[in-house]
Protein backbone atom coordinates (compact mmCIF):
# COMPACT_ATOMS: atom_id res chain seq x y z
CA UNK A 1 0.00 0.00 0.00
CA UNK A 2 1.11 3.19 -0.45
CA UNK A 3 2.72 5.91 1.61
CA UNK A 4 2.48 9.17 1.80
CA UNK A 5 5.47 10.94 1.82
CA UNK A 6 6.38 13.33 4.96
CA UNK A 7 5.54 16.86 3.02
CA UNK A 8 2.98 17.45 0.30
CA UNK A 9 5.72 18.70 -2.25
CA UNK A 10 7.18 15.48 -2.57
CA UNK A 11 3.93 13.84 -3.21
CA UNK A 12 4.14 13.52 -6.73
CA UNK A 13 7.60 11.84 -6.93
CA UNK A 14 7.22 9.54 -4.46
CA UNK A 15 4.31 8.61 -6.34
CA UNK A 16 5.98 8.86 -9.61
CA UNK A 17 8.73 6.45 -8.61
CA UNK A 18 6.79 4.06 -7.09
CA UNK A 19 5.32 3.19 -10.48
CA UNK A 20 8.20 4.29 -12.54
CA UNK A 21 10.22 1.56 -10.97
CA UNK A 22 8.72 -1.83 -12.97
CA UNK A 23 9.82 0.38 -16.00
CA UNK A 24 13.55 1.77 -15.28
CA UNK A 25 15.41 0.37 -17.88
CA UNK A 26 12.89 2.60 -20.35
CA UNK A 27 13.70 5.23 -18.13
CA UNK A 28 17.24 4.75 -18.19
CA UNK A 29 17.50 5.13 -21.85
CA UNK A 30 14.72 8.66 -21.91
CA UNK A 31 17.01 9.71 -19.45
CA UNK A 32 20.20 9.08 -21.41
CA UNK A 33 18.36 10.18 -24.65
CA UNK A 34 17.43 13.32 -22.72
CA UNK A 35 21.16 13.82 -21.83
CA UNK A 36 22.34 13.34 -25.23
CA UNK A 37 19.78 16.02 -26.88
CA UNK A 38 20.75 18.54 -23.43
CA UNK A 39 24.67 18.50 -25.00
CA UNK A 40 23.76 17.78 -28.50
CA UNK A 41 22.01 21.55 -28.05
CA UNK A 42 24.60 22.84 -25.85
CA UNK A 43 27.44 22.10 -28.50
CA UNK A 44 25.26 24.11 -30.95
CA UNK A 45 27.18 26.89 -29.57
CA UNK A 46 30.54 25.87 -30.24
CA UNK A 47 29.07 25.48 -33.71
CA UNK A 48 27.71 28.56 -34.16
CA UNK A 49 31.25 30.04 -32.90
CA UNK A 50 33.13 28.31 -35.42
CA UNK A 51 30.58 29.10 -38.09
CA UNK A 52 31.15 32.64 -37.39
CA UNK A 53 34.39 32.91 -37.29
CA UNK A 54 35.68 29.87 -39.28
CA UNK A 55 32.78 30.47 -41.89
CA UNK A 56 31.34 33.78 -41.85
CA UNK A 57 34.74 35.92 -40.96
CA UNK A 58 37.15 34.17 -42.79
CA UNK A 59 35.19 34.43 -46.33
CA UNK A 60 36.38 30.81 -47.22
CA UNK A 61 34.03 28.59 -48.56
CA UNK A 62 35.66 25.44 -48.27
CA UNK A 63 35.52 26.10 -44.00
CA UNK A 64 32.00 27.51 -44.06
CA UNK A 65 31.01 24.69 -46.02
CA UNK A 66 32.80 22.21 -43.24
CA UNK A 67 31.30 24.18 -40.52
CA UNK A 68 27.94 23.95 -41.84
CA UNK A 69 28.24 20.56 -42.58
CA UNK A 70 29.29 19.59 -38.33
CA UNK A 71 25.76 21.97 -37.56
CA UNK A 72 23.79 19.83 -39.61
CA UNK A 73 25.28 16.88 -38.28
CA UNK A 74 24.47 18.42 -34.61
CA UNK A 75 21.06 19.07 -35.76
CA UNK A 76 20.57 15.05 -37.38
CA UNK A 77 21.92 14.40 -33.80
CA UNK A 78 19.16 16.48 -31.82
CA UNK A 79 16.17 15.50 -34.14
CA UNK A 80 16.86 11.47 -33.24
CA UNK A 81 17.83 12.68 -30.03
CA UNK A 82 14.81 14.17 -29.02
CA UNK A 83 12.83 11.60 -30.91
CA UNK A 84 13.90 8.81 -28.66
CA UNK A 85 13.35 10.99 -25.77
CA UNK A 86 9.84 12.21 -26.22
CA UNK A 87 8.60 8.50 -27.38
CA UNK A 88 10.17 6.98 -24.50
CA UNK A 89 8.88 9.24 -22.17
CA UNK A 90 5.40 9.92 -23.26
CA UNK A 91 5.04 6.02 -23.12
CA UNK A 92 6.48 5.91 -19.87
CA UNK A 93 3.58 8.07 -18.44
CA UNK A 94 0.58 6.77 -20.43
CA UNK A 95 2.01 3.55 -18.87
CA UNK A 96 2.80 4.34 -15.80
CA UNK A 97 -1.19 6.02 -15.25
CA UNK A 98 -2.57 3.66 -16.95
CA UNK A 99 -1.12 1.21 -13.39
CA UNK A 100 -2.06 4.02 -11.38
CA UNK A 101 -5.87 3.90 -12.37
CA UNK A 102 -5.73 0.28 -12.00
CA UNK A 103 -4.20 0.49 -8.55
CA UNK A 104 -6.86 3.09 -6.80
CA UNK A 105 -9.70 1.51 -8.42
CA UNK A 106 -8.66 -1.72 -7.42
CA UNK A 107 -7.86 -0.73 -4.00
CA UNK A 108 -11.28 1.33 -3.92
CA UNK A 109 -12.55 -1.99 -4.48
CA UNK A 110 -11.30 -3.42 -0.81
CA UNK A 111 -12.97 -0.30 0.60
CA UNK A 112 -15.41 -1.18 3.09
CA UNK A 113 -19.37 1.16 2.03
CA UNK A 114 -18.74 3.03 4.60
CA UNK A 115 -15.98 4.77 3.30
CA UNK A 116 -17.82 5.77 0.13
CA UNK A 117 -20.75 6.91 2.61
CA UNK A 118 -18.21 9.45 3.98
CA UNK A 119 -16.65 10.73 0.73
CA UNK A 120 -18.46 11.42 -2.82
CA UNK A 121 -18.30 9.29 -5.67
CA UNK A 122 -17.99 12.35 -7.72
CA UNK A 123 -15.06 13.30 -6.26
CA UNK A 124 -13.20 10.21 -6.28
CA UNK A 125 -13.91 9.65 -9.76
CA UNK A 126 -12.24 13.37 -10.25
CA UNK A 127 -9.11 11.96 -8.50
CA UNK A 128 -9.45 8.75 -10.69
CA UNK A 129 -9.82 10.40 -14.21
CA UNK A 130 -8.69 14.58 -13.63
CA UNK A 131 -5.86 14.02 -11.12
CA UNK A 132 -3.94 11.21 -12.40
CA UNK A 133 -4.50 12.50 -16.02
CA UNK A 134 -2.14 15.58 -14.39
CA UNK A 135 -0.10 13.09 -12.92
CA UNK A 136 0.44 11.91 -16.61
CA UNK A 137 1.53 15.23 -18.24
CA UNK A 138 4.15 15.74 -15.50
CA UNK A 139 5.72 11.59 -15.72
CA UNK A 140 4.91 11.86 -19.39
CA UNK A 141 5.98 14.96 -19.98
CA UNK A 142 7.11 17.97 -17.46
CA UNK A 143 9.38 15.70 -15.66
CA UNK A 144 11.40 15.45 -18.02
CA UNK A 145 11.15 19.18 -19.26
CA UNK A 146 12.22 20.35 -15.97
CA UNK A 147 15.32 17.81 -15.86
CA UNK A 148 16.18 18.87 -19.14
CA UNK A 149 15.99 22.13 -18.64
CA UNK A 150 18.05 21.56 -15.46
CA UNK A 151 20.76 19.93 -17.24
CA UNK A 152 20.52 22.85 -19.92
CA UNK A 153 21.23 25.53 -17.18
CA UNK A 154 24.32 24.02 -15.25
CA UNK A 155 25.47 23.21 -18.89
CA UNK A 156 24.81 26.36 -20.52
CA UNK A 157 26.87 28.41 -17.13
CA UNK A 158 29.97 26.25 -17.48
CA UNK A 159 30.25 27.15 -21.13
CA UNK A 160 29.27 30.84 -20.30
CA UNK A 161 32.37 30.72 -17.98
CA UNK A 162 34.64 28.66 -20.43
CA UNK A 163 33.22 31.11 -23.11
CA UNK A 164 33.81 34.39 -21.47
CA UNK A 165 34.28 34.64 -17.50
CA UNK A 166 33.77 38.27 -17.46
CA UNK A 167 30.53 38.42 -19.44
CA UNK A 168 29.44 35.21 -17.28
CA UNK A 169 29.47 37.40 -13.76
CA UNK A 170 26.39 39.12 -15.45
CA UNK A 171 24.47 36.26 -15.89
CA UNK A 172 25.71 34.79 -12.36
CA UNK A 173 24.23 38.01 -10.34
CA UNK A 174 21.01 37.59 -12.35
CA UNK A 175 20.78 34.24 -11.94
CA UNK A 176 19.30 34.57 -7.59
CA UNK A 177 17.23 37.10 -8.78
CA UNK A 178 15.20 34.91 -11.50
CA UNK A 179 15.47 32.55 -8.93
CA UNK A 180 14.08 34.35 -6.16
CA UNK A 181 10.69 34.70 -7.37
CA UNK A 182 9.97 31.34 -8.55
CA UNK A 183 10.91 30.08 -4.73
CA UNK A 184 8.44 32.72 -3.47
CA UNK A 185 5.57 32.48 -5.76
CA UNK A 186 6.14 28.77 -6.30
CA UNK A 187 4.71 28.18 -2.54
CA UNK A 188 1.58 30.01 -2.76
CA UNK A 189 1.09 28.13 -6.40
CA UNK A 190 1.32 24.94 -4.77
CA UNK A 191 -1.68 25.91 -2.49
CA UNK A 192 -3.97 27.46 -4.52
CA UNK A 193 -3.47 24.11 -7.24
CA UNK A 194 -4.46 21.92 -4.26
CA UNK A 195 -7.28 24.22 -3.88
CA UNK A 196 -8.18 24.58 -7.37
CA UNK A 197 -8.22 20.52 -8.44
CA UNK A 198 -11.03 20.34 -4.93
CA UNK A 199 -13.04 23.25 -6.49
CA UNK A 200 -12.89 20.68 -9.71
CA UNK A 201 -14.49 18.29 -7.93
CA UNK A 202 -16.74 19.89 -6.97
CA UNK A 203 -17.81 21.05 -9.90
CA UNK A 204 -18.07 17.31 -10.77
CA UNK A 205 -20.03 16.41 -7.64
CA UNK A 206 -22.95 18.88 -8.42
CA UNK A 207 -23.06 17.79 -11.89
CA UNK A 208 -23.20 14.38 -11.25
CA UNK A 209 -25.73 14.83 -8.35
CA UNK A 210 -27.90 16.97 -10.27
CA UNK A 211 -28.05 15.00 -13.99
CA UNK A 212 -28.39 11.63 -11.84
CA UNK A 213 -32.21 12.84 -10.04
CA UNK A 214 -32.91 14.88 -13.01
CA UNK A 215 -36.44 13.64 -13.02
CA UNK A 216 -36.91 15.40 -9.31
CA UNK A 217 -35.30 18.19 -10.52
CA UNK A 218 -37.18 18.98 -12.65
CA UNK A 219 -40.65 17.49 -11.49
CA UNK A 220 -40.00 20.14 -8.27
CA UNK A 221 -39.13 22.78 -11.02
CA UNK A 222 -35.68 23.42 -9.20
CA UNK A 223 -33.93 24.31 -12.34
CA UNK A 224 -33.57 27.75 -11.79
CA UNK A 225 -31.84 27.30 -8.35
CA UNK A 226 -29.89 24.64 -9.45
CA UNK A 227 -28.52 27.15 -12.29
CA UNK A 228 -27.82 29.49 -9.65
CA UNK A 229 -26.13 26.85 -7.17
CA UNK A 230 -23.96 25.64 -9.99
CA UNK A 231 -23.14 28.82 -10.93
CA UNK A 232 -21.93 29.69 -7.59
CA UNK A 233 -19.83 26.59 -7.60
CA UNK A 234 -18.26 26.97 -10.95
CA UNK A 235 -17.07 30.59 -9.89
CA UNK A 236 -15.90 29.52 -6.87
CA UNK A 237 -13.60 27.16 -9.14
CA UNK A 238 -12.71 30.04 -11.11
CA UNK A 239 -11.68 31.91 -8.78
CA UNK A 240 -9.51 29.96 -7.23
CA UNK A 241 -8.02 29.22 -10.94
CA UNK A 242 -7.67 32.70 -11.82
CA UNK A 243 -5.16 33.29 -8.64
CA UNK A 244 -3.52 30.37 -9.41
CA UNK A 245 -3.37 31.54 -13.02
CA UNK A 246 -1.88 35.39 -11.86
CA UNK A 247 0.82 33.57 -9.77
CA UNK A 248 1.90 31.80 -12.37
CA UNK A 249 1.67 34.71 -15.12
CA UNK A 250 3.35 37.17 -12.60
CA UNK A 251 5.97 34.57 -11.74
CA UNK A 252 6.49 34.25 -15.58
CA UNK A 253 6.73 38.12 -16.17
CA UNK A 254 9.77 38.16 -13.67
CA UNK A 255 11.60 35.70 -15.50
CA UNK A 256 11.31 36.88 -18.92
CA UNK A 257 12.10 40.94 -17.44
CA UNK A 258 15.25 39.76 -15.46
CA UNK A 259 16.60 37.23 -17.97
CA UNK A 260 16.36 39.45 -21.12
CA UNK A 261 17.10 42.69 -19.01
CA UNK A 262 20.54 40.69 -18.03
CA UNK A 263 21.21 39.70 -22.04
CA UNK A 264 20.62 43.40 -22.77
CA UNK A 265 22.99 44.28 -20.31
CA UNK A 266 25.62 41.26 -21.37
CA UNK A 267 25.27 42.65 -25.10
CA UNK A 268 26.19 46.16 -24.31
CA UNK A 269 29.61 44.79 -22.52
CA UNK A 270 30.12 41.96 -25.24
CA UNK A 271 29.25 44.54 -27.53
CA UNK A 272 32.46 46.81 -26.49
CA UNK A 273 34.26 44.12 -26.43
CA UNK A 274 33.76 42.85 -29.52
CA UNK A 275 34.51 46.39 -30.74
CA UNK A 276 38.00 46.74 -28.69
CA UNK A 277 38.77 43.48 -29.91
CA UNK A 278 39.27 41.76 -26.69
CA UNK A 279 36.72 39.07 -27.97
CA UNK A 280 35.98 37.93 -31.68
CA UNK A 281 32.11 38.11 -32.78
CA UNK A 282 31.68 34.03 -33.08
CA UNK A 283 32.63 34.22 -29.08
CA UNK A 284 30.10 36.63 -28.34
CA UNK A 285 27.14 34.89 -30.67
CA UNK A 286 28.16 31.50 -28.62
CA UNK A 287 28.41 33.44 -25.45
CA UNK A 288 24.43 35.03 -26.74
CA UNK A 289 23.42 31.65 -27.34
CA UNK A 290 24.35 30.12 -24.10
CA UNK A 291 22.88 33.03 -22.30
CA UNK A 292 19.43 32.40 -24.34
CA UNK A 293 19.68 29.10 -23.45
CA UNK A 294 19.91 29.54 -19.63
CA UNK A 295 17.56 32.26 -19.67
CA UNK A 296 14.40 30.03 -21.82
CA UNK A 297 15.57 26.62 -19.66
CA UNK A 298 15.13 28.87 -16.36
CA UNK A 299 11.58 30.36 -17.84
CA UNK A 300 10.55 26.93 -18.95
CA UNK A 301 11.47 25.41 -15.29
CA UNK A 302 9.52 28.18 -13.91
CA UNK A 303 6.37 27.20 -15.90
CA UNK A 304 7.19 23.30 -15.43
CA UNK A 305 7.20 23.96 -11.78
CA UNK A 306 3.70 25.36 -11.83
CA UNK A 307 2.70 22.14 -12.75
CA UNK A 308 4.83 20.38 -10.88
CA UNK A 309 2.97 22.21 -8.15
CA UNK A 310 -0.30 21.00 -9.55
CA UNK A 311 0.75 17.50 -9.79
CA UNK A 312 1.86 17.92 -5.79
CA UNK A 313 -1.68 19.00 -5.07
CA UNK A 314 -3.34 15.99 -7.34
CA UNK A 315 -0.59 13.51 -5.52
CA UNK A 316 -1.34 14.17 -2.82
CA UNK A 317 -5.29 13.56 -3.44
CA UNK A 318 -4.17 10.44 -5.16
CA UNK A 319 -2.19 9.51 -2.36
CA UNK A 320 -5.04 10.15 0.28
CA UNK A 321 -7.02 7.36 -1.67
CA UNK A 322 -4.12 4.43 -1.79
CA UNK A 323 -3.56 5.46 2.24
CA UNK A 324 -6.81 4.62 3.14
CA UNK A 325 -7.49 1.42 4.81
CA UNK A 326 -9.86 -1.33 4.12
CA UNK A 327 -12.00 -1.45 7.96
CA UNK A 328 -12.69 -4.98 7.01
CA UNK A 329 -10.02 -7.56 6.06
CA UNK A 330 -9.44 -11.13 5.50
CA UNK A 331 -7.57 -12.53 8.51
CA UNK A 332 -4.06 -13.98 8.14
CA UNK A 333 -5.64 -17.60 8.00
CA UNK A 334 -9.01 -17.97 7.04
CA UNK A 335 -11.13 -20.65 8.48
CA UNK A 336 -11.91 -23.01 5.51
CA UNK A 337 -15.89 -23.25 4.79
CA UNK A 338 -17.32 -25.05 1.55
CA UNK A 339 -21.13 -24.55 0.70
CA UNK A 340 -23.00 -23.40 3.95
CA UNK A 341 -25.87 -25.64 4.99
CA UNK A 342 -27.40 -22.22 5.89
CA UNK A 343 -27.08 -22.27 9.59
CA UNK A 344 -27.06 -18.33 10.91
CA UNK A 345 -26.95 -17.67 14.37
CA UNK A 346 -26.72 -13.87 15.93
CA UNK A 347 -25.69 -13.71 19.57
CA UNK A 348 -26.20 -10.47 21.41
CA UNK A 349 -25.43 -7.93 18.58
CA UNK A 350 -24.69 -4.22 18.99
CA UNK A 351 -24.31 -2.08 16.19
CA UNK A 352 -24.30 1.65 15.79
CA UNK A 353 -22.77 3.19 12.74
CA UNK A 354 -20.02 5.45 12.62
CA UNK A 355 -21.23 8.43 12.30
CA UNK A 356 -24.19 8.06 14.97
CA UNK A 357 -22.23 6.27 17.46
CA UNK A 358 -24.66 7.23 20.36
CA UNK A 359 -27.72 5.95 18.07
CA UNK A 360 -27.47 1.74 18.09
CA UNK A 361 -29.30 0.32 14.74
CA UNK A 362 -28.74 -3.29 16.52
CA UNK A 363 -29.39 -3.46 20.13
CA UNK A 364 -28.68 -7.16 22.11
CA UNK A 365 -30.22 -9.01 18.90
CA UNK A 366 -30.10 -12.83 19.44
CA UNK A 367 -31.51 -15.01 16.57
CA UNK A 368 -31.45 -18.72 15.17
CA UNK A 369 -32.19 -19.12 11.23
CA UNK A 370 -32.46 -22.92 10.81
CA UNK A 371 -30.98 -24.24 7.56
CA UNK A 372 -33.83 -23.92 4.74
CA UNK A 373 -35.76 -21.92 6.64
CA UNK A 374 -37.54 -18.80 5.45
CA UNK A 375 -37.24 -15.83 8.01
CA UNK A 376 -39.32 -12.74 7.71
CA UNK A 377 -38.04 -9.69 9.37
CA UNK A 378 -40.95 -7.19 9.97
CA UNK A 379 -41.46 -3.96 11.51
CA UNK A 380 -41.07 0.14 11.12
CA UNK A 381 -38.97 1.80 9.02
CA UNK A 382 -35.40 2.38 11.27
CA UNK A 383 -35.97 -0.95 12.87
CA UNK A 384 -32.53 -2.33 11.90
CA UNK A 385 -34.09 -4.92 9.25
CA UNK A 386 -31.41 -3.23 6.24
CA UNK A 387 -28.74 -3.00 8.99
CA UNK A 388 -28.92 -6.71 9.66
CA UNK A 389 -28.31 -7.89 6.17
CA UNK A 390 -25.21 -5.35 6.25
CA UNK A 391 -24.19 -7.14 9.20
CA UNK A 392 -24.20 -10.36 7.34
CA UNK A 393 -22.84 -9.58 4.57
CA UNK A 394 -19.83 -8.41 6.60
CA UNK A 395 -19.98 -4.75 5.24
CA UNK A 396 -19.56 -3.33 9.15
CA UNK A 397 -18.22 -5.36 11.69
CA UNK A 398 -20.35 -5.22 14.62
CA UNK A 399 -18.96 -3.18 18.13
CA UNK A 400 -21.05 -6.31 20.76
CA UNK A 401 -21.88 -9.53 19.99
CA UNK A 402 -20.98 -12.15 17.04
CA UNK A 403 -22.13 -13.83 13.75
CA UNK A 404 -21.80 -17.50 13.02
CA UNK A 405 -22.46 -19.36 9.40
CA UNK A 406 -22.49 -23.19 10.24
CA UNK A 407 -20.86 -22.40 13.53
CA UNK A 408 -18.18 -20.17 12.08
CA UNK A 409 -18.43 -17.16 13.11
CA UNK A 410 -18.00 -15.29 10.52
CA UNK A 411 -14.80 -12.49 11.14
CA UNK A 412 -12.53 -15.59 11.13
CA UNK A 413 -13.71 -16.29 7.29
CA UNK A 414 -12.17 -14.65 4.16
CA UNK A 415 -15.04 -11.78 3.14
CA UNK A 416 -14.92 -13.14 -0.34
CA UNK A 417 -15.99 -16.77 0.88
CA UNK A 418 -18.64 -15.25 3.07
CA UNK A 419 -20.22 -13.38 0.58
CA UNK A 420 -19.88 -16.11 -1.61
CA UNK A 421 -22.60 -18.04 0.51
CA UNK A 422 -25.25 -15.05 -0.41
CA UNK A 423 -27.67 -14.18 -2.96
CA UNK A 424 -29.08 -10.84 -2.54
CA UNK A 425 -32.39 -9.60 -4.33
CA UNK A 426 -32.93 -5.94 -3.23
CA UNK A 427 -35.62 -3.47 -3.48
CA UNK A 428 -33.63 -1.48 -6.06
CA UNK A 429 -31.77 -3.85 -8.21
CA UNK A 430 -28.54 -2.97 -9.43
CA UNK A 431 -28.26 -3.16 -12.95
CA UNK A 432 -25.12 -2.36 -15.08
CA UNK A 433 -24.42 -0.90 -18.72
CA UNK A 434 -23.46 -3.50 -20.56
CA UNK A 435 -26.20 -6.66 -21.57
CA UNK A 436 -29.03 -8.49 -20.41
CA UNK A 437 -26.66 -11.42 -19.99
CA UNK A 438 -23.36 -9.96 -18.56
CA UNK A 439 -25.68 -8.60 -16.38
CA UNK A 440 -27.17 -11.85 -15.17
CA UNK A 441 -23.74 -13.75 -14.92
CA UNK A 442 -22.47 -10.91 -12.81
CA UNK A 443 -22.34 -12.91 -9.65
CA UNK A 444 -20.86 -16.04 -12.30
CA UNK A 445 -19.02 -14.91 -14.90
CA UNK A 446 -17.97 -18.25 -15.85
CA UNK A 447 -22.18 -19.69 -16.52
CA UNK A 448 -22.96 -21.13 -19.97
CA UNK A 449 -25.55 -19.03 -21.70
CA UNK A 450 -27.75 -22.52 -21.42
CA UNK A 451 -27.44 -21.95 -17.38
CA UNK A 452 -28.16 -18.40 -18.16
CA UNK A 453 -30.90 -18.67 -19.91
CA UNK A 454 -32.50 -21.51 -17.63
CA UNK A 455 -32.33 -18.70 -14.81
CA UNK A 456 -34.55 -15.95 -16.84
CA UNK A 457 -36.80 -18.96 -17.60
CA UNK A 458 -36.99 -19.85 -13.84
CA UNK A 459 -37.44 -15.82 -13.15
CA UNK A 460 -40.43 -15.11 -15.94
CA UNK A 461 -37.72 -13.15 -17.20
CA UNK A 462 -36.80 -14.82 -20.45
CA UNK A 463 -40.42 -13.80 -22.63
CA UNK A 464 -39.57 -10.15 -21.89
CA UNK A 465 -36.06 -10.64 -22.94
CA UNK A 466 -37.04 -12.20 -26.06
CA UNK A 467 -38.96 -9.37 -27.12
CA UNK A 468 -36.11 -6.95 -26.83
CA UNK A 469 -34.46 -6.15 -29.91
CA UNK A 470 -31.09 -8.05 -29.47
CA UNK A 471 -32.55 -10.18 -26.89
CA UNK A 472 -29.75 -11.28 -24.68
CA UNK A 473 -27.42 -9.10 -25.95
CA UNK A 474 -29.65 -5.78 -25.38
CA UNK A 475 -27.39 -3.06 -24.05
CA UNK A 476 -29.17 -1.81 -20.80
CA UNK A 477 -28.59 2.05 -20.29
CA UNK A 478 -27.06 3.18 -16.28
CA UNK A 479 -28.89 1.24 -13.88
CA UNK A 480 -31.48 -0.51 -16.10
CA UNK A 481 -32.85 2.63 -17.84
CA UNK A 482 -35.39 1.50 -20.17
CA UNK A 483 -36.92 -1.30 -17.91
CA UNK A 484 -39.65 -1.74 -15.65
CA UNK A 485 -39.62 -2.04 -12.17
CA UNK A 486 -41.05 -5.25 -12.34
CA UNK A 487 -38.63 -6.04 -15.66
CA UNK A 488 -35.71 -5.35 -13.11
CA UNK A 489 -36.79 -7.09 -10.50
CA UNK A 490 -37.00 -10.39 -12.44
CA UNK A 491 -33.30 -9.76 -13.81
CA UNK A 492 -32.32 -9.91 -10.22
CA UNK A 493 -34.11 -12.89 -9.29
CA UNK A 494 -32.32 -14.53 -12.56
CA UNK A 495 -29.22 -13.31 -11.54
CA UNK A 496 -29.61 -15.21 -7.99
CA UNK A 497 -30.80 -18.07 -9.42
CA UNK A 498 -27.75 -18.35 -11.31
CA UNK A 499 -25.54 -17.61 -8.52
CA UNK A 500 -27.26 -20.47 -6.43
CA UNK A 501 -26.00 -19.64 -3.16
CA UNK A 502 -27.45 -21.63 -0.36
CA UNK A 503 -28.54 -18.45 1.65
CA UNK A 504 -30.98 -15.71 0.02
CA UNK A 505 -31.12 -12.41 1.63
CA UNK A 506 -34.36 -11.02 -0.23
CA UNK A 507 -35.49 -7.05 0.69
CA UNK A 508 -39.08 -7.50 -0.35
CA UNK A 509 -39.25 -7.74 -3.91
CA UNK A 510 -42.67 -6.40 -4.82
CA UNK A 511 -43.59 -3.45 -2.46
CA UNK A 512 -43.69 -1.22 -5.36
CA UNK A 513 -44.80 -2.90 -8.19
CA UNK A 514 -47.89 -3.19 -10.33
CA UNK A 515 -50.04 -6.56 -9.34
CA UNK A 516 -49.29 -8.03 -13.42
CA UNK A 517 -45.49 -8.04 -12.03
CA UNK A 518 -46.06 -8.86 -8.53
CA UNK A 519 -47.57 -12.10 -9.73
CA UNK A 520 -44.86 -12.72 -12.17
CA UNK A 521 -42.61 -12.04 -9.28
CA UNK A 522 -44.31 -13.88 -6.71
CA UNK A 523 -44.36 -17.41 -9.41
CA UNK A 524 -40.73 -16.52 -9.65
CA UNK A 525 -39.67 -16.58 -6.02
CA UNK A 526 -40.85 -20.28 -4.75
CA UNK A 527 -38.51 -21.47 -6.81
CA UNK A 528 -35.56 -19.40 -6.14
CA UNK A 529 -36.28 -19.77 -1.78
CA UNK A 530 -36.70 -23.62 -2.30
CA UNK A 531 -33.83 -25.37 -0.17
CA UNK A 532 -32.22 -21.97 0.57
CA UNK A 533 -32.23 -20.49 4.29
CA UNK A 534 -34.18 -16.97 3.23
CA UNK A 535 -34.25 -13.78 5.15
CA UNK A 536 -36.95 -11.79 3.86
CA UNK A 537 -37.58 -7.87 4.85
CA UNK A 538 -41.14 -7.43 4.31
CA UNK A 539 -43.04 -3.95 3.90
CA UNK A 540 -46.11 -5.97 2.79
CA UNK A 541 -46.97 -8.67 5.52
CA UNK A 542 -49.51 -9.96 2.75
CA UNK A 543 -46.16 -11.34 1.25
CA UNK A 544 -45.09 -13.45 3.94
CA UNK A 545 -47.92 -14.23 5.82
CA UNK A 546 -46.54 -17.83 4.95
CA UNK A 547 -42.98 -17.76 6.25
CA UNK A 548 -41.63 -20.70 8.50
CA UNK A 549 -41.03 -17.87 11.07
CA UNK A 550 -42.02 -13.69 11.03
CA UNK A 551 -39.58 -11.54 13.77
CA UNK A 552 -40.74 -8.72 14.64
CA UNK A 553 -38.13 -5.91 14.94
CA UNK A 554 -38.59 -2.35 16.64
CA UNK A 555 -35.32 -0.22 17.50
CA UNK A 556 -32.84 -2.73 16.48
CA UNK A 557 -34.27 -5.37 19.35
CA UNK A 558 -36.39 -8.52 17.90
CA UNK A 559 -39.67 -7.81 20.01
CA UNK A 560 -41.59 -10.61 18.76
CA UNK A 561 -41.20 -13.95 16.76
CA UNK A 562 -44.01 -16.27 15.35
CA UNK A 563 -45.88 -17.45 12.58
CA UNK A 564 -48.58 -14.77 10.80
CA UNK A 565 -51.48 -16.48 13.16
CA UNK A 566 -49.80 -16.27 16.36
CA UNK A 567 -47.76 -12.61 16.42
CA UNK A 568 -51.92 -11.38 15.40
CA UNK A 569 -52.71 -12.57 18.91
CA UNK A 570 -49.25 -12.18 20.79
CA UNK A 571 -47.65 -9.02 19.39
CA UNK A 572 -49.57 -5.76 19.28
CA UNK A 573 -47.15 -4.26 17.53
CA UNK A 574 -47.39 -6.68 14.60
CA UNK A 575 -51.18 -6.92 15.42
CA UNK A 576 -51.38 -2.71 14.78
CA UNK A 577 -49.45 -3.49 11.20
CA UNK A 578 -51.83 -5.67 10.45
CA UNK A 579 -54.39 -3.54 10.56
CA UNK A 580 -52.99 -0.71 9.11
CA UNK A 581 -52.36 -2.80 5.75
CA UNK A 582 -55.15 -5.38 5.63
CA UNK A 583 -57.92 -2.58 7.26
CA UNK A 584 -56.60 0.99 5.85
CA UNK A 585 -59.75 1.80 6.39
CA UNK A 586 -60.14 1.18 10.11
CA UNK A 587 -59.19 4.34 11.29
Amino acid sequence: MFKPASTPHRYALSLAWQFLRPYRKRGLLALLALVVTALVTLSMGQGIRLLVDHGFMTGSTHQLNQTLGLFLLLVLALAAGTFSRFYLVSWIGERCVADLRRAVFDHLLTLHPGFFEDNRSSEIQSRLTADTTLLQAVIGSSLSMFLRNALMVVGGVVLLFVTNAKLTSIVVIALPIVLAPILLLGRRARSLSRQSQDRIADVGSYVAETLGQIKTVQAYNHQRHDRAAFADTVESAFDVARRRIAQRAWLITLVIVLVLGAVGVMLRVGGMDVIAGRISAGELAAFVFYSLIVGASLGTISEVLGELQRAAGAAQRIAELLAAHPAIVAPSAPAALGRSRGLIELQGLRFAYPSRPDHPAIEQLDLRIEPGQTLALVGPSGAGKSTLFDLLLRFYDPQQGRILIDGQTIDALDPDALRAQFALVAQHPALFRGSIEANLRYGRPEASFAEVERAARSAHAHDFIEQLPQGYQTLLGEGGIGLSGGQRQRLAIARALLVDAPILLLDEATSALDAQSEHLIQQALPQLMAGRTTLVIAHRLATVQHADRIVVMERGRVVASGTHRQLLDSSPLYARLAELQFNPCSE
